[in-house]
C-alpha cells in the first residue's frame, strides 16, 4: 500500500493580462477534483464574478481583522486594494492530498515563498508556475480588450507589468498563454508530472 501523498498547491502568477483567470477558470472545468483557492480583496467585483466564487469580496475593516488575527498565508496591497490568501484555503487542503490551484500576483507570490521558508508543509506542496504573455503587446490588448479600466489604470498595469515580466526566472515553471486551450493541457501535463514527485510523499518506506 503506498503511503499518504500531500497535494499540490500550485501558484499560478503573472502580469495583469496573461489570462490567469480565463486559464485557471478553463482548467478548473476540467478537473472538478482540483481545487480552487479562493482569495480575499477589497476591490469592487467586476461585471460577471461572484461572491465566494471568484474572490471573497470584503471591506478594509474585515480585511484588517483577517490579518490581526493571523488567518492569511499572505497580503498585499496591489493598486490600491488589498488581496489576500487564507490559511484555509489551502494547509487542510493539501494534508488531505488535495490539490490547490491558487491565482495569485507576483508579489503574493513571493509572499507565499518566504511563508514556505518558516513553513515545512508549504514548502513541501508549492509549485511556483509563471504564466506569461506571448509578447508585451498581446499583453496590452488583453487589457484594453476587458473594456472595464479607465485609461489611467490601464497605464499603471501595463508599467507595472513591464518589470513583472523580468520575474519569470524566479518561479519553477514558464509556461506561455498563447491559446488557451494548449495553455490548460500544459498544466494538466505539468500536474502529472508534480504527482510522481517523491517530496510530498511521507517519509515511511514506499516499499514496506
Amino acid at each position: 500500500m503506498k503511503p499518504p501523498r500531500l497535494g499540490i498547491a500550485m501558484i499560478l502568477s503573472g502580469p495583469s493580462g496573461a489570462g490567469k483567470s480565463t486559464v485557471c477558470n478553463l482548467l478548473r472545468q476540467r478537473n472538478p477534483g482540483l481545487c480552487f483557492s479562493v482569495s480575499c480583496t477589497t476591490r469592487e467585483p467586476r461585471n460577471g464574478e461572484v461572491d465566494g466564487r471568484d474572490y471573497y469580496f470584503i471591506d478594509q475593516k474585515n480585511f484588517q481583522r483577517k490579518i490581526k488575527n493571523n488567518e492569511f498565508v499572505e497580503y498585499a496591497e496591489v493598486h490600491g486594494n488589498f488581496y489576500g490568501t487564507l490559511k484555509s484555503e489551502i494547509i487542510e487542503r493539501v494534508r488531505a492530498g488535495k490539490d490547490v490551484l491558487l491565482d495569485i500576483d507576483i508579489q503574493g507570490a513571493f509572499h507565499i515563498r518566504e511563508s514556505s521558508k518558516q513553513y515545512s508543509l508549504l514548502e513541501k506542496c508549492t509549485e511556483f508556475v509563471f504564466l506569461g504573455p506571448p509578447s508585451f503587446g498581446e499583453l496590452e490588448k488583453r487589457l484594453r480588450g476587458r473594456g472595464t479600466e479607465k485609461e489611467e489604470v490601464i497605464m499603471k498595469r501595463l508599467e507595472t507589468a513591464k518589470s513583472e515580466l523580468d520575474h519569470w526566472r524566479d518561479y519553477d515553471y514558464l509556461v506561455i498563454n498563447k491559446e488557451v486551450e494548449q495553455t490548460v493541457k500544459d498544466l494538466e501535463t505539468l500536474f502529472d508530472i508534480l504527482h510522481k514527485s517523491t517530496k510530498r510523499l511521507e517519509d515511511s518506506g514506499f516499499y514496506t
